[in-house]
Parts: structure tokens; C-alpha cells; sequence
């Protein structure tokens, strides 16, 4: 598989808020009430939602588009931390690395991550927080192989299921 990524602008956000969708009812199909899935998408995925992101200055979003073509297939959303633990002043959250199941196991999630890391860094930020679903193991083993450390906990609601995911922190 074939792809480029590149920094995501304004005219992006559709392509954005259906990639986050698909990866999302994908992935948690299986376990949560589509009632959920889709009061979590429709609030959390929307083309508005995206399109505040990419007008803000502090927040960096990344798109994977695949080759030839360029369909989207992933993404990465980098902004300001919002958890329950203190952050500190040069700390940004990782707040989404989302990836088509198709590009699974392709080296584009690590593609994602180096390029979120290096921005990151460019924006004189020196820790990644991120916070990840505690059944999805796929990700947490993603993330550990990158060398993340979990440093805490979160609850998370989707729809209305709370969850208690772990959080974990990685210096750039």
C-alpha cells in the first residue's frame, strides 16, 4: 500500500469526519449499542467538530490519503490536553490516530505517530498524552511499542456507556 500524508486544511474536513466514523463504528461494532456509535459520531465526527479543529492554530491534524488517488484512509489530531491530570506546560495530547482497517499493519500507523511526534516537537511541545479505550489491545500494544507509559486513568462516555480508559504519556 501506497500513501502520502500531509498537513489536513479547512477543505479537509469531510474527508475527515468520514474516516473518523468508519474507523469508529469498526471498530467498536461489536461492543457498543449503535445508538451509542452514532450519538459518539454524530457529536464527536462531525464536519463541524473537524472543522473547528483545523481553524484553530494550536491544534495539528494530519491526513493519510492513499496512493494513487488520494481517498482518505487515517488521520492524527493533535491539541491541547484534556484529561483529568494535570498537564504540564509543554505537554499536547494525541487526540486521535485513527486508521482504516484496510491500512492496518502497513507501517502507516507508525508513519502517523513518527509524524505526530516531529510535530509535536516543531511546536516546542516535549510529551504526548493520549488516551486509549482499556479493551481496545490492539492500540494500547501500538502504543506501548511506540514507548508510551500509562500515567493515569480517564472516564470517557460514548453515547451513554462510561468507560475507564488508561492514559498514557510519551516524552518527544
Amino acid at each position: 500500500m501506497t500513501w502520502r500524508l500531509r498537513r489536513a486544511e479547512p477543505g479537509d474536513a469531510p474527508a475527515l469526519s468520514l474516516v473518523a466514523s468508519a474507523t469508529f463504528l469498526d471498530t467498536y461494532a461489536t461492543v457498543l449499542t449503535g445508538a451509542d456509535i452514532v450519538a459518539h459520531c454524530t457529536r464527536n465526527n462531525s464536519i463541524a467538530a473537524f472543522g473547528t479543529w483545523l481553524s484553530d492554530p494550536a491544534t495539528i491534524v494530519t491526513l493519510a490519503e492513499h496512493e494513487p488517488g488520494h481517498a482518505p484512509i487515517g488521520y492524527t489530531v493533535l491539541t491541547a490536553p484534556d484529561f483529568p491530570i494535570e498537564p504540564g506546560p509543554a505537554d499536547i495530547e494525541l487526540r486521535r490516530i485513527y486508521l482504516m482497517k484496510q491500512a492496518q499493519g502497513t507501517g502507516l500507523g507508525a508513519a502517523l505517530m513518527t509524524r505526530a511526534l516531529e510535530d509535536a516537537a516543531a511546536a516546542d511541545q516535549t510529551r504526548i498524552l493520549l488516551g486509549v479505550w482499556d479493551q481496545n489491545t490492539r492500540a494500547r500494544t501500538f502504543y506501548e511499542r511506540q514507548g508510551f507509559k500509562v500515567i493515569g486513568t480517564r472516564q470517557f462516555t460514548v453515547g451513554t456507556t462510561l468507560h475507564d480508559d488508561p492514559v498514557y504519556a510519551r516524552a518527544v
